[in-house]
């Protein structure tokens, strides 16, 4: 598999091992994959608290559902996390 394809099943596999079966994130596993898969990007985003909670935040709130987060929404919070993060480069 190329480098793209690994990244792309980790990706699935963290989302899974996070939302089991039923394929959701609760707010609470959400969090703790966040603290436990993404402390890199957290500790840089720690410089500029607000912008990383802003983002959270109003992602969590397009949710309609807002307690639980499917993959879409999940792919989407992972991939605004780092365009913010690497547009400051």
């Amino acid at each position: 598999m190329s480098d793209l394809e690994v990244g792309m099943v980790t990706i699935i596999r963290v989302f899974h091992k996070y939302s089991g079966l039923k394929g959701k994130l609760k707010k609470a596993e959400l969090k703790d994959l966040i603290n436990n898969e993404m402390n890199h990007f957290i500790m840089m985003f720690r410089k500029n608290s607000m912008k990383f909670d802003k983002i959270i935040h109003s992602q969590l709130m397009m949710n309609c559902s807002f307690t639980l987060i499917d993959f879409k929404e999940f792919i989407t919070l992972i991939a605004m996390i780092h365009l913010e993060e690497s547009l400051k480069k």
